[in-house]
């Protein structure tokens, strides 16, 4: 399979409306490229913003080229308030992908525990350490945007030995590994995206957790923004309602307003929700869903603009 890349040069300060736009029609999780003498302004909240090169990837088949319209049809409209220039598109053969693709990972440290290792680097974890291996491809999700790393913190203080969870949108599957690597007996983890299933299972039985994750590619009910209620391979007795101990989230923030009724749904008496993906300005957006669908926020984490809501059933 080939691939086209898209990439935008722009400021810090509007990476972020690209990345979220990217993130909506684009293949799994933009990239974002800081130049080296750029991170520690990156730091500053003084400092003017930086340039930084923007990227997603589109698989080159029949649906690349509405994708690719949608791109630059919503980088023009963004290009009204922020300084955008064209997008450069160029095609890559799959192993040139694959090796632009790993050039933007290096291990990770995120909170107290928690180490992200590529796969195809050395790595001896220290006692105590969770390392979790990942082989990114294109899904979301390599520990490395901000809200992945805020998922993960709240992990490691919410996720209790014996737990089992739901991991809604999983991505490259980093949090249900995670999870299991913290004691969960059970993650059910979710993708409608048909390409991160692959992904996400060689990356669970690549850190030797596949006897407690499970893999499927299925979303929730959630209204009109998530139409449509499915689990490919057929029904599946643990998105019963009132099975889950914590739900992780980890989506664009109107996607989490459309499921909350399914996420309260199919929590168990006392259950938590971890949920990320929103910026500063939609919190209250989703903290009023949450309420609405009998959840109550008890803590909350900030990245830079994005947030991350922790909350409980009442």
């Amino acid at each position: 399979m080939d691939w086209l890349e898209i990439s935008v040069t722009t400021d810090s300060e509007a990476a972020e409306a690209v990345v979220e736009l990217f993130n909506r029609h684009g293949h799994g999780q933009a990239v974002v490229e800081i130049p080296l003498d750029h991170f520690e302004d990156e730091l500053d909240p003084n400092a003017q913003p930086a340039s930084v090169i923007v990227k997603t990837y589109l698989q080159a088949d029949g649906s690349a080229s509405t994708a690719q319209r949608r791109i630059e049809e919503g980088l023009w409209h963004l290009g009204q308030v922020y300084p955008i220039p064209q997008p450069i598109v160029r095609s890559l053969a799959e192993k040139d992908w694959a090796e632009a693709w790993k050039q933007q990972y290096q291990l990770q440290r995120v909170g107290r525990r928690t180490v992200i290792v590529p796969a195809w680097e050395e790595y001896a974890p220290a006692p105590g350490e969770v390392a979790i291996r990942l082989e990114p491809g294109m899904a979301f999700g390599t520990g490395l945007h901000p809200t992945t790393r805020l998922c993960l913190r709240a992990l490691e203080d919410h996720c209790r030995p014996g737990s089992n969870l739901l991991d809604v949108g999983t991505g490259s599957g980093v949090l249900a590994i995670a999870a299991a690597k913290l004691g969960a007996c059970s993650v059910l983890a979710l993708d409608a995206d048909a390409a991160a299933i692959p992904v996400a299972r060689e990356n669970v039985k690549m850190n030797g957790v596949e006897g407690q994750v499970t893999v499927r590619q299925g979303t929730l009910p959630g209204g009109g923004d998530v139409p449509v209620y499915f689990l490919a391979d057929g029904y599946l007795e643990l998105l019963d309602a009132g099975s889950f101990d914590l739900i992780l989230i980890n989506i664009l923030a109107h996607v989490i307003v459309s499921l909350a009724p399914a996420l309260a749904a199919r929590l168990a008496p006392g259950g938590t929700v971890i949920a990320a993906g929103l910026i500063d300005t939609q919190e209250l957006f989703v903290t009023e869903s949450f309420q609405a669908a009998g959840l109550h926020v008890v803590e909350r984490a900030q990245e830079k603009d994005w947030v991350s809501l922790v909350a409980r059933r009442r």
